[in-house]
């Protein structure tokens, strides 16, 4: 909004220039939405709390999370205005990148928000009933792949994508029908994802200002000829404006984590989950670099994988037994670690200290091919 208002007047104020750089602005919006999270999250906090919408503890969960009972949830509302704003005030909104990215997070939190309303406040143990919940990301993956496939932006590059540690390879999926599923698995995997990482203090809030700092890196250098052009990556001429919405996302989980750092003065719960995760994916699609994903946000990837293994071990000891074992104590993995007797806060240090590791990997891809 501030680059459409004052960029025109650049001419009778010479200062106002420096809005034409996405730098300043990705700066302004991470300090913004910061800013955002401190002055507007003990408000939120404190309405969550009079009306006692609180997190539900599931009773064969750790035992040590049974004092979090009651703790204020749908704390997403602080991230997603935190996004939001900062967005819309220094990002430009005629460009279709950060149209999408705001479609995305609203899309997806208003399906969080309902998960958690329906649970805090309506007392219903499952929520939003799981189908309609997927029914949900499918239809925003679905409506992603469909601007890609249409958006004259995207023209010679509708259905491609790229692979990491191999110069120049550029994939492309050729036919709709194989891409838009593409892109609707990627956008339904890393929401789930971040929603399963979800069940400490800080970890997930943590995890995204730490996958969000490496996409706002790679928006940049992909919105650049002569960066792009070095690395040998897919220029995108308009992409360089997603920097903003990452540095968004980045100081909205840093101004969370303020609040969600054990122990935690509220949740972000399904209002916050999906959407971050939502975004993430579709940050990760839109700079056609779905392929990163296991890497910059590799915790979360590997989260999946251990409820993933758990529930299928489970199942194929009951067949093979008559009896189902567990291949690990607890997942997500997160609990697993609880169990065995680490600290809460030793989990989530470490797991980001991992997912810093995953980061810096995701990095070395770029040179590394």
């Amino acid at each position: 909004m501030l680059y459409h208002l004052l960029v025109p007047l650049q001419e009778y104020f010479s200062a106002l220039n420096i809005f034409r750089y996405i730098s300043f602005r990705s700066a302004s919006a991470a300090m913004t939405a910061v800013l955002f999270s401190f002055i507007v999250g003990p408000w939120i906090i404190k309405k969550l709390h009079d009306r006692q919408i609180g997190e539900t503890i599931r009773t064969n969960g750790p035992k040590t999370h049974d004092v979090k009972a009651g703790t204020p949830t749908m704390g997403g509302l602080i991230i997603i205005g935190a996004i939001l704003v900062p967005t819309l005030l220094f990002a430009r909104l005629d460009n279709i990148y950060i149209q999408m990215m705001i479609v995305s997070t609203i899309w997806m939190g208003i399906v969080g928000f309902i998960d958690d309303y329906l649970k805090a406040v309506k007392k219903s143990k499952k929520g939003l009933i799981a189908r309609y919940k997927l029914l949900g990301q499918v239809s925003l993956g679905l409506a992603l792949g469909v601007v890609m496939m249409l958006h004259p932006e995207f023209e010679n590059l509708r259905t491609a994508t790229t692979f990491p540690f191999f110069k120049d390879l550029v994939i492309d999926l050729k036919a709709w029908w194989i891409y838009i599923p593409f892109v609707i698995f990627v956008v339904t995997a890393t929401s789930n994802s971040v929603n399963l990482t979800d069940g400490l203090d800080g970890l997930a809030s943590g995890l995204l200002a730490i996958a969000a700092l490496v996409f706002a890196g790679i928006a940049y250098v992909t919105g650049r000829a002569d960066f792009s052009q070095y690395l040998n990556i897919i220029y995108l001429p308009s992409a360089g404006e997603l920097t903003v919405f990452c540095a968004a996302l980045i100081g909205a989980s840093m101004g969370f984590l303020w609040f969600n750092a054990r122990p935690a003065e509220v949740f972000m719960g399904d209002t916050g989950s999906l959407a971050l995760g939502a975004a993430l994916g579709a940050v990760a699609v839109m700079l056609k670099k779905e392929f990163l994903l296991p890497f910059a946000a590799g915790v979360f990837i590997l989260e999946s994988i251990s409820v993933i293994l758990q529930v299928n071990y489970f199942r194929y000891t009951k067949r093979k037994y008559g009896e189902g074992r567990r291949l690990l104590r607890m997942a997500p993995i997160h609990h697993h670690f609880e169990l065995k007797g680490w600290d809460e806060n030793k989990v989530v240090i470490r797991f980001w200290i991992i997912g810093i590791m995953f980061a810096l990997l995701t990095l070395t891809t770029f040179k590394i091919r």
